[in-house]
């Protein structure tokens, strides 16, 4: 559960999200990464290199107010910054051991459907439905050359 659980995590964010109306979706979201770039100023475990980080992160979510790929970054630096937090042992909550890997594995999902964009659900449906095309290959005669 320990590894299922911030996936899970991940997959609700995403979907809660996708119900969103653009721009909206990219804006929040944007707010969002330059939030979790600051998550571990408080814990502090890497000192003074918590600062450049959290300006790292400023700037990416700066970017990500009109790009769905700075947003995406955002999450894969904040999952590299989870990891060494994880492997340093200064974890994002305290009183949680393991909550930074919990944070390194859900992030990767977020980071993902921002990359693609961060479609929503019907965005998704209308991908997989081509006009004038099946949905099943074996007898979707439109793909099969003349």
């Amino acid at each position: 559960m320990t590894l299922v659980s911030p996936l899970i995590v991940g997959i609700v964010y995403c979907s809660l999200m996708s119900l969103v109306k653009e721009p909206h979706r990219r804006h929040f979201n944007a707010i969002m990464v330059g939030g979790a770039g600051a998550a571990y100023l408080s814990g502090g475990g890497f000192g003074l290199w918590e600062l450049p980080f959290v300006a790292l992160m400023a700037y990416v979510a700066y970017r990500g107010l009109d790009s769905w790929t700075f947003i995406g970054i955002g999450w894969l630096l904040h999952t590299a910054w989870d990891v060494a937090h994880w492997l340093k042992g200064n974890p994002i909550l305290p009183f949680a051991h393991n909550s930074s890997m919990g944070c390194a594995l859900c992030d990767p999902v977020i980071a993902l459907w921002c990359l693609c964009g961060g479609p929503s659900p019907t965005a998704l449906v209308r991908r997989r439905r081509k006009p004038g095309r099946t949905t099943d290959p074996v007898h979707d005669h439109a793909s099969v050359p003349s």
